[in-house]
């Protein structure tokens, strides 16, 4: 694990999910703040407290590894999360997924 800034690498699934987010008019708020979460999770990392990162425990990462969750909403029904996976080099985020809170 390295210092900030990250590289950040996306699953297709997190490309599907930013797609569909540019895709439509209506989602342009929620894809602002999806932006400046993976902003700050690339430029400032993951310990930056608006982000609220921590391990994700219900649910294994890819091959077994941690999964990371960061909030991209706060206090608000089915707030939005990131979902991610450090590495696969040093200084890497992968993120998995985009979405509402389970």
């Amino acid at each position: 694990m390295s210092a900030p800034p990250f590289d950040l690498l996306y699953t297709r699934e997190a490309e599907r999910v930013l797609g569909d987010l540019r895709s439509k008019k209506q989602y342009e708020p929620k894809l602002k703040k999806v932006r400046k979460a993976l902003r700050l999770l690339e430029q400032v990392g993951p310990r930056h407290p608006g982000l609220h990162s921590h391990d994700y425990q219900s649910v294994p990462g890819p091959g077994g590894v941690t999964l990371w969750e960061s909030y991209v909403e706060n206090k608000t029904p089915s707030a939005w999360r990131i979902w991610w996976v450090y590495g696969p080099e040093d200084g890497q985020i992968t993120v998995v997924t985009i979405g509402p809170h389970p």
